[in-house]
């Protein structure tokens, strides 16, 4: 197949090398190049470094406008593969491929549609994380499935880990689409029941409430880790919270108490204590919880209280 792939972060670079192994990469297309870091330097995309380092052609784009639909369609390419772009497809670029476009996204569909779909889908405590591919079409991700499959997530993987454990799944789950594609039996099903929204997240989203549940807090933290984060307040500034565990058996805690304990610095919930590992308080780099509360001089047996 001749194929188009649009893409930007790196959980969109495993299937474009899947894929580049397989076919024919007329072009890749993606985000342009972002300021990164404390100095701000201007970063090519995930996508577009590995596009560089496959040989193949980069058009950069902010969006696919009337000058990038042109550039695509004059490469007459057989299927549009789109992977976390960041931008529409619109018509008519949307049927320039012989064979449409077809997009890999990281839920079971059509569940979480929308932008932060691993993200929302943990926040809410969801059992199973999947990867589906389905046929691009106006409304947004509600095309005919292609292939759908439900892959192992650990229990306390974080955003991060997910989206990068399901990228490299996903890889292997487009690239069985393309083929069927490509033989032409592939033989899309429409979308069953109910679709729920994945906006996208917020620095809002990564408050956490210490009245909820542990389960509800432990949830939330892994959906907004790594962004925007997890965070609260002590004393009236942000307190970042970078590493936050499960334990059990611990003695209960007033919604936010802090407690030092054998197994590190407790904090309590609506139900069960939570376990601080990481902490960045204001203007200072992350450190372990166990070394900011003793940094407090509070006792051991004092009760300091976070969310204030």
């Amino acid at each position: 197949m001749r194929l188009v792939f649009a893409g930007t972060p790196a959980a969109a670079v495993p299937t474009l090398r899947r894929l580049a192994a397989e076919h024919e990469i007329l072009a890749v297309v993606t985000r342009p190049d972002a300021p990164l870091g404390r100095k701000r330097i201007l970063t090519p995309s995930a996508v577009a470094q590995a596009a560089t380092d496959l040989g193949i052609h980069v058009i950069k784009a902010a969006r696919l406008d009337e000058e990038a639909t042109g550039r695509i369609t004059a490469l007459r390419p057989d299927l549009g593969v789109i992977v976390a772009y960041g931008g529409l497809v619109r018509e008519p670029l949307l049927s320039a491929p012989a064979h449409g476009w077809i997009n890999l996204h990281f839920s079971l569909l059509p569940a979480w549609r929308g932008a932060a779909p691993v993200q929302r889908a943990l926040i809410a405590g969801d059992a199973e994380l999947g990867a589906s591919v389905f046929q691009l079409v106006p409304a947004l991700d509600a095309g005919d499935v292609h292939a759908a499959r439900v892959f192992p997530i650990a229990a306390d993987a974080t955003a991060d880990d997910a989206l990068a454990s399901l990228a490299e799944d996903g890889a292997g789950l487009t690239a069985e689409a393309v083929a069927a594609i490509a033989d032409g039996s592939a033989r899309p099903v429409p979308q069953e029941g109910e679709g729920t929204h994945a906006a996208k997240l917020t620095l809002v989203d990564g408050l956490l409430d210490w009245t909820e549940s542990a389960d509800a807090l432990y949830a939330r933290y892994r959906g907004v880790t790594s962004e925007p984060g997890a965070h609260t307040t002590f004393d009236g500034t942000v307190l970042k919270l970078r590493e936050i565990a499960r334990v059990a058996g611990a003695d209960p805690l007033g919604p936010g108490d802090l407690r030092a304990a054998k197994a590190g610095t407790l904090v309590g919930t609506g139900t069960d204590p939570l376990l601080l590992l990481r902490v960045q308080p204001a203007g200072k780099p992350a450190m372990a919880a166990a070394d900011w509360f003793r940094g407090l001089r509070a006792q051991a047996d004092a009760t300091v209280r976070l969310g204030g």
